[in-house]
């Protein structure tokens, strides 16, 4: 496995590094201690998977609130999907940006998603599946999201929107001052063991 970091902290780009032969390959896509060795020691709590019929299907973007420390881990099970991650870290140095990859089933890359980085992507093919890893269970009341096309971020998608949850579609716009807030209030929670 190969962990490139990338200019979001925390954030990781991991080529997974087939073994081939002639029935075709093998490949590693999760093991404790490599992840440790590249700084990420992790337990994974929760393994899920989202179908999408069709291409131009937008899911996310959808993070949560401390005291959450989920990290999640995302690839490309079959098809292609447009990936996209956006650091709400408010006291992070870069807080607001956003970074798109292309995920493919035939690249057997991983993203690490920290916690605190919203997750979004768009389907580019249709019969798309994307599975996740998860370092805590979901917690529901520490769920939320912004809107995909929110212009605070001018978050760029390549394809016209052909599906999206009502949820994901009616995030406000983002109030950075009320996110400080809410968030700096979420960490002291944490901290004072509320």
């Amino acid at each position: 496995m190969n962990f490139m970091p990338l200019s979001i902290n925390g954030v990781r780009l991991i080529d997974g590094l087939p073994i081939e032969d002639e029935r075709g390959h093998f490949v590693r896509l999760w093991c404790r201690q490599a992840f440790a060795a590249a700084g990420l020691n992790l337990s994974i709590e929760q393994t899920s998977a989202s179908f999408n019929r069709r291409a131009g299907t937008v899911r996310g973007m959808h993070f949560a609130w401390p005291p959450t420390s989920e990290t999640k881990l995302v690839r490309c099970a079959r098809g292609r999907l447009h990936d996209v991650l956006l650091d709400l870290r408010p006291h992070s140095a870069t807080f607001g940006h956003h970074l798109q990859f292309v995920l493919d089933a035939d690249q057997r890359q991983t993203l690490v998603v920290p916690p605190g980085v919203a997750h979004g992507f768009q389907t580019l093919l249709d019969n798309t599946d994307v599975h996740y890893m998860m370092s805590e269970s979901y917690r529901p009341h520490l769920a939320d999201g912004v809107r995909f096309n929110d212009p605070q971020f001018g978050i760029t998608w390549p394809l016209p929107v052909a599906c999206i949850s009502e949820r994901d579609a009616a995030y406000p716009d983002f109030d950075a001052h009320e996110h400080r807030r809410r968030f700096d209030a979420a960490s002291r929670g944490a901290t004072d063991g509320a």
